[in-house]
């Protein structure tokens, strides 16, 4: 075949049979050497440098693996697939790469002793729905998880505490399972889009907090605009109060001054009486002790904004159209897009709306709002990669606490699953017939990375951390997990260590998906049009 490959293509660079396969499981092995330090609450952390000398310090795989400039096309494959995992559930990054790496290796023992890779894959494919149809009858149900609190707590510190400190993951918990069951409708599909995730350059990682409302990353623009204002009614318009040209070229005559005065006068009367009814509105609907907040998206000119700031109302323009939307469902009430729609029924409410100011930023609070349909996680740190680590371990916090309402269901962690998924498969593996037998049971040792890798992460000897987790599963017949902070045997589901359905059933899936697919793989060739070389004589090929 190569040779037939080499008579197509003299220039083809082509790696046939055994070594295709040897290749694959060296760039598999590579990868899943480099992210298993870090599976895990007690995981390393990995630094990474840029071109320009930026920092970035993570242990999470999805970072890392977008991050690092791979260069093998198996590893990049294998990179792909586990961001892909990443971008469905959120989680489970680390987990694919190992899994994956894990059963290539497997497989490679298997070839070596002169097993077809085919038949490796037959084992494989077996084995993997006969795990997931475990799966399905492992997993806790939980039919009212949106209401259960300490349930989502444990699934979010779970997934947090993979990816940062365990004090930070435990102040970040909280702020997840808030934003989660501030926005969460039954039977909806949860948006996390309206969750704003705000960084203040600011204080440390331990004072980002919860706030339910919003959090603007821009303030006023007049400095006699009142800049804390409690019980407000927030009006959401999208109205010009500036000086607006005409749209075809005209010009104005005049003879002198005074005519002058009445065309630039008139010209302004157009924008003044705009500004005049939202004036007019604030002095219908507001009490003492009341504030008028108008949130524009167009702009509002200097003079519109003095005869705003003279009512004490606070104003905000050009604010960004997500926050538009945004704010209406925080703070309830209607956008307006002209000031003929004005009336007190299309105003929302918040209990207080203040600014802060940082170096030349300005920020806006939201806060004590009606309807909190939408909120906002403030995340503070002192330098730049404090603030995004923080800020991708909570968009995967999120995630994981939004998988656990969407599915109901968890499935007991600290490798309780994967041990009970070998006892499993290797009682099924008595009922596969032929050769495929061997792949079952390759893959039954496989599914066993996870907790040894947990185990090694911890400083605790593999070996015997697996034989007590298989031994007091045999006996106990739940599921037993592995503590990371003694080395004992636990129950999950009394510590409360929880991890997403989704998560465990997509990277069963990919994994095996992919593993197969590069065993049956029995040539790599880097193919590909020359450019601009001539091309050989094919009379000259064989000499």
């Amino acid at each position: 075949m190569a040779a037939a490959t080499k008579y197509a293509n003299p220039d083809a660079e082509v790696v046939s049979k055994a070594q295709a396969l040897l290749v694959n499981c060296a760039a598999s092995n590579g990868l899943q050497n480099i992210l298993k330090t870090n599976l895990g609450p007690r995981g390393t952390l990995k630094m990474l440098v840029g071109g320009a000398g930026q920092i970035k310090i993570t242990k999470d795989g999805n970072v890392l693996l977008h991050e690092m400039q791979i260069q093998h096309p198996t590893a990049m494959l294998i990179a792909r697939t586990a961001t892909a995992q990443d971008d469905i559930t959120g989680d489970g990054t680390t987990s694919a790469v190992l899994l994956c790496g894990e059963l290539l290796k497997q497989a490679e023992r298997q070839y070596s002793e002169g097993l077809h890779p085919r038949v490796v894959c037959d084992g494989y494919d077996l084995a993997k729905d006969h795990v997931l149809t475990f799966l399905e009858g492992f997993k806790t149900d939980y039919p009212d998880a949106i209401t259960d609190r300490e349930l989502l707590a444990n699934v979010a510190r779970c997934s947090l505490r993979t990816k940062l400190q365990a004090e930070v993951a435990d102040l970040m918990v909280d702020a997840c399972v808030d934003a989660i069951q501030s926005i969460a409708e039954v039977d909806k599909p949860i948006d996390l889009h309206m969750v704003e995730i705000m960084t203040m350059k600011h204080k440390l990682g331990g004072d980002s907090k919860f706030v339910r409302g919003l959090v603007l990353d821009h303030g006023t623009r007049h400095p006699d605009m009142p800049s804390y204002l409690e019980n407000c009614f927030i009006c959401t318009c999208n109205v010009s109060f500036e000086y607006e040209k005409s749209e075809v070229a005209t010009g104005f005559l005049y003879s002198n001054a005074e005519e002058r005065q009445k065309l630039v006068e008139s010209e302004r009367k157009f924008t003044d009486e705009k500004v005049g009814a939202f004036i007019e509105l604030k002095r219908q609907v507001c009490t003492e002790g009341q504030g008028f907040v108008i949130i524009n998206q167009k702009g509002i000119d200097p003079m519109s904004l003095d005869m705003l700031a003279k009512e004490g109302i606070f104003a905000v323009r050009r604010a960004k159209r997500r926050n538009m939307e945004r704010v209406t469902l925080a703070c309830g009430g209607t956008p307006v897009n002209s000031e003929i729609d004005l009336e007190p029924s299309v105003l929302g409410w918040a209990g207080k709306v203040y600014e802060e100011q940082l170096g030349d930023d300005k920020f806006t609070f939201i806060e004590d709002v009606k309807a909190a349909r939408s909120c906002t996680i403030l995340i503070k740190g002192p330098n730049t990669h404090t603030i995004d680590q923080i800020k991708d371990a909570v968009r995967d916090g999120l995630r994981a606490t939004k998988n656990c309402v969407e599915d109901k269901a968890v499935v007991a962690g600290a490798g309780a699953f994967e041990t009970a998924a070998y006892t499993s498969l290797m009682a099924f593996k008595g009922t596969v017939s032929g050769k495929a037998k061997l792949g079952v049971q390759a893959y039954a040792d496989a599914m066993l990375i996870i907790p040894k890798v947990l185990s090694e992460n911890s400083g605790f000897d593999v070996q015997d951390s697996i034989i007590a987790l298989q031994e007091e599963h045999e006996k106990a017949g739940a599921a037993i997990g592995l503590d990371l902070v003694t080395g004992e045997c636990i129950l999950p589901a009394a510590e409360g260590i929880w991890d997403n359905y989704r998560v465990k059933r997509q990277y069963i899936h990919l994994s095996t998906a992919l593993a197969t697919q590069l065993l049956l793989v029995d040539e790599v060739m880097r193919a590909g049009k020359k450019m601009g070389k001539e091309v050989a004589d094919p009379m000259q090929m064989d000499h």
